[in-house]
């Protein structure tokens, strides 16, 4: 009796991977069931720690494997004592997998990589899993597509070499997307600022966009107007594209400073959400006839330090029943109405624990009435956020801090969720942790 019990409890549980940016549905939601609602005393279980090397790159689980990326520095290489400082680091990136059940490493695949930005540290982008393959996008602009079983390469590009494409002041950090046999990815150079490749030969497809730089956004498929959409934000304006052809359907310039389009945009219904570090917010209605947009309300300061509706640096905002849950510039967990941008309220409980702070951060995933957030202090927080306010349920701590590159130790590599477990690094280590009922 209690046996069957059991399987019948198995069978009700679903297992989910994580095998891209901010899940399997790239859209920060962690549909998994036996989850803890609470952690117990002590914390939750910690079933593996591995040592790799130093980047911001997120873990990415699939079939039983972890992938992530990691910068090892070259011997007697000097690396700027000024993080914002930029020069010829020498050094190689690594492509890492392990196994998820234990974190023994399976294979590595290594390349020569010399690093020319500030904020060295190690690569930005999430591995991308689908059908046995992993492709990755290092800081310099290297793309490669491995086999997830061996690590052999299938094909790879240097885009800075092909493209003429140069390195950000923060290196190439824009997320890698899948659209049927398109792999789209953020570029650079004279009319390639987004291009796509086929994802199994690595041959070109299209290119499109001009701009002084990629930046660093998330390249997001959309629906509206009867047609799907490539939505491309980078520092000189937010772009609608036909993702089979790069055709620009529609544009609407803004002027980003430095750079700063790093938090995915986000849809709700016929809203378009953005938001950057200086420029404030934008809420753009989707026009449901055409692929087009109208600007509906957008924030008036261009400060970092006095702001007004969301100036998030890299934290990806969520949306949830008219509102509008997002990070601002020195910290703030805020909640806006997603209608006029009008503040609800704020909080620095979930990310400094205090005051302002500047840049500092705590990524949201969203887990059936509640919220996992993984803030810059290596914490992981359960809690609720409604138009109601702020109520933490219970707290973690997972992680040291190692990257010092903002002149304080902070995480600032998004977590995974897969298999009832979270999946955190650092510079130092990978950790798995059992979230598991």
């Amino acid at each position: 009796m209690r046996l069957g019990f059991f399987f019948l409890l198995l069978a009700t549980v679903r297992a989910d991977d994580w095998p891209q940016w901010l899940g399997p549905q790239r859209d920060a939601v962690w549909r998994e069931t036996g989850i803890v609602e609470k952690f117990p005393e002590g914390g939750p279980i910690v079933l593996w720690r591995a040592k790799i090397g130093g980047g911001y790159t997120g873990p990415a689980v699939a079939d039983g494997k972890v992938f992530v990326m990691d910068r090892q520095i070259a011997d007697k290489a000097s690396v700027p004592a000024n993080a914002f400082a930029r020069g010829l680091i020498p050094g190689s990136e690594r492509v890492l997998c392990l196994d998820a059940k234990s974190g023994a490493q399976l294979w590595e695949h290594r390349y020569d990589c010399t690093y020319t930005m500030s904020y060295s540290t190690g690569p930005r982008a999430t591995p991308l899993l689908r059908d046995g393959k992993v492709w990755t996008y290092g800081a310099e602009a290297n793309l490669h597509c491995l086999d997830a079983a061996t690590g052999k390469v299938l094909w790879a590009h240097d885009l800075k070499q092909e493209y003429e494409a140069k390195t950000p002041q923060w290196g190439f950090a824009g997320q890698l997307l899948l659209d049927g046999n398109r792999l789209v990815c953020l570029c650079g150079g004279p009319g390639s600022i987004v291009v796509a490749f086929d994802k199994d030969s690595g041959k070109e497809l299209w290119r499109a966009l001009d701009a002084r730089e990629p930046g660093y956004g998330v390249p997001t498929l959309i629906e509206n107007g009867g047609a799907k959409q490539l939505l491309i934000w980078h520092p000189q304006s937010v772009n609608l594209l036909d993702p089979a052809t790069g055709k620009v359907f529609w544009s609407y310039p803004w002027e980003v400073r430095f750079g700063l389009t790093i938090p995915t945009p986000r849809v709700a219904g016929d809203l378009l959400f953005l938001t950057s570090f200086y420029t404030s917010s934008k809420c753009f209605k989707l026009d449901t006839a055409k692929p087009a947009a109208e600007l509906m309300w957008e924030g008036k300061s261009i400060s970092e330090k006095n702001s007004d509706t969301l100036h998030s640096i890299m934290s990806t905002p969520f949306i949830e029943d008219g509102h509008i849950y997002g990070v601002c510039s020195y910290g703030q967990l805020r909640c806006l109405k997603l209608q006029t941008g009008e503040r609800v309220w704020e909080t620095f409980a979930a990310t400094t624990g205090g005051g302002e702070v500047r840049w500092a951060n705590a990524f949201i995933i969203k887990h059936e009435d509640r919220f996992f957030l993984a803030n810059e202090l290596g914490d992981l927080i359960i809690a609720k956020m409604t138009p109601k306010g702020y109520e933490e349920i219970s707290r973690a701590h997972l992680l040291k801090p190692t990257t010092t590159d903002p002149r304080r130790a902070v995480v600032w590599s998004h977590p995974a969720f897969a298999n009832q477990c979270v999946f955190m690094r650092n510079d130092e280590e990978i950790v798995c942790v059992s979230l598991a009922k």
